[in-house]
């Protein structure tokens, strides 16, 4: 992040923290207190964190005065990275996505095989990110095509902010190449959707029994073959919205079933987000799904090898760094676009 955006940015939030010390010294409720008191500590961390950002700046100046300080400037550059990774993360606004973990779906669009192909690139990526990000990640369902690649998978991530990091994946991502299946070397487009579900609480979503059919059936594997010989795989039915979530990650029935409902509360809430979505904007109603899921984000092109994502016009030159999980070459940039719209909103900065 540019330094004297991070400046405006240490700015604003002393002012923010002193208009905060200022309410609480107002005669609040125990909600509004709560909350004030949530959103003090928030910014306090902030602040700590910008400090921090330009401590490392300070000692980095230092370093490029000594002769052959290339590996400790290297290493204060991965911790000013880091730093300012996390300034982002907690300056996003509020959203269902803060400190939740998160289903993502993967789903093979246009293109045939290839895009089952596509869409277990993808699935690798993904877990490559979630073990650089030291996150938990775990492949509940799947279905795959006949060349290995994946037609549906559906994978829970757990770890700290990976709601806030992974929301920006959510969109139609699109692979142009040459496929295995094509003999005359001519380049194919191919697209893969991903959608991406805050994981709820049952507080958050009420889901009534009498409105759920569930059914169990024998967990399978690649070629069909059983993985064991019990009914311990479950499909859930959600009878009024018709949505079904099926789960053959575990061996326990009752482990598979628990995990099915968490899949269903967080499609339910994106059914009942969608829905809302669509009475405030009717631009929306002819679009699939969500804005962010209609619109194609990303380009993965293996010839060039390059990746552009659209929504703020930026193109890598290192197809397989991508990838390979290297997503924060990515991700932190949208982040920081979405936090530098919104300061100038408020008036924090004002280019």
């Amino acid at each position: 992040m540019d330094k004297h955006v991070m400046e405006s940015i240490r700015e604003w939030v002393q002012n923010s923290l002193e208009e905060l010390e200022r309410k609480m010294m107002e005669n609040l409720d125990v909600k509004e207190m709560i909350k004030v008191s949530s959103e003090y500590n928030r910014f306090r961390e902030v602040l700590d964190l910008v400090n921090e950002y330009f401590n490392l700046l300070d000692e980095r100046e230092l370093w490029r005065e000594e002769p052959g300080s290339d590996e400790e400037i290297a290493k204060l550059d991965a911790k000013i990275e880091t730093t300012t990774n996390e300034i982002l993360a907690l300056l996003l606004p509020e959203d269902e996505f803060r400190d939740r973990n998160v289903f993502l779906e993967i789903r093979a669009g246009t293109g045939g095989e290839e895009a089952a192909l596509f869409a277990g690139d993808l699935l690798r990526m993904y877990l490559r990110y979630a073990e650089r990000k030291g996150w938990e990640a775990e492949i509940l369902d799947e279905s795959r095509s006949d060349l290995g690649g994946y037609k549906e998978v559906i994978v829970r991530i757990k770890g700290k902010n990976s709601g806030t990091y992974m929301k920006y994946e959510r969109g139609v991502h699109r692979v142009q190449r040459i496929p295995v299946t094509e003999s005359g070397g001519r380049i194919h487009t191919s697209t893969a959707t991903v959608a991406v579900l805050p994981e709820l609480k049952d507080v958050d979503v009420y889901i009534d029994p009498k409105d759920i059919r569930i059914d169990t059936y024998r967990a399978s594997g690649a070629g069909g073959q059983y993985v064991n010989k019990t009914e311990s795989a479950v499909r859930i039915t959600h009878i009024p919205t018709g949505i079904v979530v099926t789960c053959q990650s575990e061996r326990s029935q009752l482990q598979n079933r628990e995990r099915a409902m968490m899949v269903l509360r967080a499609k339910l809430y994106e059914l009942a987000r969608r829905e809302q979505e669509e009475k405030i904007s009717s631009q929306r109603k002819s679009q699939i799904g969500t804005g962010e899921r209609s619109e194609k984000i990303r380009t993965y092109n293996f010839p060039q090898n390059r990746v552009t994502d659209h929504r703020i016009n930026l193109t890598i030159y290192n197809l397989q760094a991508v990838l390979d999980g290297e997503l924060d070459l990515i991700i932190p940039k949208l982040m920081q676009h979405e936090i530098e719209e919104q300061l100038r909103e408020l008036g924090v900065i004002t280019r």
